[in-house]
């Protein structure tokens, strides 16, 4: 017995709707080639890579994150955290390209697979390999047990019902599928480390195989990350402290839906952003006479992002010399500053790419679909509601 869909109201009908309505302004928007398209796909990737990690206490750089998704040397991270977000993104990878492989099957070895993948750089965690042990969600802040995982021995037949209800639902909406995938998974805790991880890439992985358009931007990973608290307090909720999978699952999936609803506007308004801030580069490598090639490099600039020339050359297939004259340019023209030595030098943006820095931030209010689940979160919250005996959201 795993946790079971609950039954939709009205209320997240007319959220889902929504939610389709923005995914179908993305699909729109990306029918049309833009230069920048390919970049803000890779920040997005780079963005759901470090806000997944985060909620696991590995916290990275964006840039860094980017590096990863670019498979280069890390910037700052040290080596132990930057081999966890190398293995988190060798899983991801692996659940983009699988979403396109007619032939690929979503069961336990695949799953086992993916794991391997996340933490093959440890293999003092056992990837790939169920636990053997109880197992047990410590809270360092309070100093105790939030959670306790179920019986090691029905772990491999819990996954299996897993697996199979996913097939069951098969006609269910993407996103309830894939958020009670993530729930049954994370509450199974079937590994020794990396189960939310493990979670949020097989809800991922199940949007990118029901054919949610351009994964990479459906993915909440990037909003779970910034929302870690609320995240693990409706987790709370729902399992009630221990394996409880006879709990109402309605809330959790308020909460993904919320999720969807809130980063998809987020992603809309990056869109217009990036639009705005390449209109302003344009205008920039115009005036100083620099060359096209220049401007991703001077959008991730105006990102935050620290640059290096053996980025730009992997990136833009100029050679050594070339990738020189071009920072030399820009930093000539108040675009980039440079920091550091040779060896370790790198770039920032400069004072003379403040408008497309102000460009890239400019504020869009965003809509919150479930106005009263922030404040339902916080309410203590007794015994979980069951499926037979259902309490009030």
């Amino acid at each position: 017995m795993i946790f079971a869909h609950p039954i939709l109201d009205l209320e997240d009908s007319a959220v889902l709707d929504e939610i389709a309505d923005l995914r179908t302004q993305l699909a729109e928007y990306l029918r049309v080639p833009r230069r920048w398209t390919g970049s803000l796909r890779r920040t997005a990737l780079a963005r759901a890579i470090r806000g997944s990690n985060s909620i696991e206490g590995i916290n990275v750089d964006l840039d860094d994150a980017a590096a990863a998704v670019d498979q280069e040397e890390a910037m700052s991270a040290d080596e132990r955290t930057y081999a966890e977000i190398l293995g988190y993104r060798q899983a991801l990878g692996y659940v983009l390209a699988m979403a396109r492989d007619e032939h690929f099957t979503l069961d336990a070895t695949a799953l086992r697979g993916m794991h391997f993948m996340l933490l093959s750089h440890d293999l003092s965690k056992s990837p790939g390999q169920y636990r053997t042990h109880e197992i047990f969600v410590h809270d360092d802040r309070t100093d105790q047990t939030v959670y306790t995982g179920p019986d090691p021995d029905a772990v491999p037949g819990l996954v299996e019902e897993l697996v199979l209800d996913l097939t069951r639902h098969e006609n269910e909406d993407p996103l309830v599928q894939a958020a009670m995938a993530h729930l049954n998974l994370v509450m199974i805790h079937p590994f020794r480390d990396g189960n939310g991880r493990m979670a949020r890439a097989l809800q991922t992985l199940v949007l990118a195989r029901k054919g949610i358009a351009e994964p990479e931007f459906a993915s909440i990973e990037e909003w779970l990350g910034a929302n870690t608290d609320d995240y693990y307090r409706v987790l709370s909720v729902t399992g009630g402290g221990a394996w409880n999978p006879g709990n109402d699952s309605h809330l959790w999936v308020k909460f993904n839906l919320r999720a969807h609803h809130m980063q998809a506007q987020t992603v809309r308004a990056r869109w217009a952003q990036a639009a705005a801030a390449w209109r302003v580069l344009d205008e920039l490598t115009a005036t100083h006479r620099l060359p096209d090639r220049v401007s991703d490099a001077l959008y991730d600039a105006a990102l935050g992002f620290r640059l290096r020339r053996s980025s730009y050359v992997a990136r833009t297939g100029t050679d050594e010399r070339t990738a020189s004259r071009d920072f030399r340019a820009m930093v000539d023209a108040g675009l980039l500053t440079a920091v550091g030595q040779t060896k370790g030098r790198h770039y920032r943006a400069g004072p003379a790419l403040g408008p497309v820095r102000e460009a890239t931030r400019r504020a869009t209010p965003i809509v919150d679909p479930y106005p009263w689940l922030p404040a339902r979160l916080l309410q203590p919250s007794g015994p979980p509601a069951s499926r037979d005996g259902r309490q009030p959201l």
